[in-house]
């Protein structure tokens, strides 16, 4: 198996970068539905969180004022995704060391390395608020100033069939679906190309957040073929699991969350 090395950006030795494979991308989720299987019931009381913040976004976005933001809330979340996963990440790395790996241990990967994880936390942060402004500018260019001085001044009658209705029923609107999509995947490959690593490392080595980031860019640019199927495999599972009011996420989250952890010992020696 190929491999190359990253460069760290402090005095440490440099991180290795190894190529993976379609069957790596297979493998990891198996071994994060087994690790997932193996979990207790109780995990699922935090799988459970982040399909809750999902609905109160949910429900704030459809707020008359923010209709048009919905779905880029809905969805940009997954950006955050990484971070959240930090736990499951934890407890995969804990139960791969034959370590307790319970829930409890949920927030040790903090405990361990915080300062770090917020700091990269934060640039996802500012990441998914890059693509709300993103979004927000599509919508206003899509159906010009007028609609928007319409809805702010009339916002009772703003409402979410009207929205559909310009939305599906004009050709501005499926301009919007069109671009907004290509837009979303654009910031989507940029979190993954970031973040793939950056987060499973920071859980797993005490490193700094532009070791993290640099190596993150390297593995991503070694394997940017299997990493984008990869990308595409976990958003149609976060589809799949947000369809059902995002009940589903209750279980996608943690697999995928212990899966890209899987994911990460194939790229990175350890």
């Amino acid at each position: 198996m190929a491999i190359t090395q990253a460069m760290p950006t402090g005095t440490e030795a440099p991180i290795a970068v190894r190529h993976i494979g379609i069957a790596d991308l297979r493998a990891s989720l198996r071994d994060g539905w087994r690790d997932f299987q193996e979990k207790r019931g109780d995990i699922l009381v935090v799988g459970f969180l982040y399909p809750l913040i999902g609905l109160i976004v949910a429900a704030m976005a459809l707020n008359d004022r923010f209709v048009p933001l919905a779905f880029p809330l809905c969805t940009g979340l997954s950006l955050l995704g990484p971070a959240v996963a930090v736990g499951f990440y934890e407890l995969a790395r804990r139960h791969e060391r034959g370590e307790e790996s319970d829930w409890s241990h949920f927030l040790d990967g903090f405990r361990r390395n915080g300062a770090s994880i917020a700091l990269a936390t934060l640039v996802l942060a500012a990441i998914f608020g890059l693509w709300l402004g993103a979004a927000w500018l599509l919508y206003t260019q899509a159906f010009g100033d007028g609609y928007m001085m319409w809805s702010f001044s009339h916002l009772n009658t703003v409402t979410l069939p009207d929205f559909l209705s310009h939305l599906f029923g004009t050709r501005e609107g499926w301009t919007l679906i069109l671009l907004g999509n290509l837009v979303g995947a654009g910031f989507a490959l940029v979190v993954l190309a970031l973040s793939v690593v950056t987060f499973p490392m920071l859980v797993d080595r005490q490193v700094d957040v532009g070791t993290a980031f640099a190596t993150s860019l390297r593995a991503f640019a070694a394997n940017w073929k299997s990493l984008i199927g990869w990308g595409v495999m976990v958003g149609a599972l976060l589809v799949l699991g947000a369809i059902p009011a995002f009940i589903g996420l209750a279980v996608v989250l943690p697999v995928l969350g212990y899966a890209t952890w899987h994911l990460y010992t194939r790229m990175i020696p350890r």
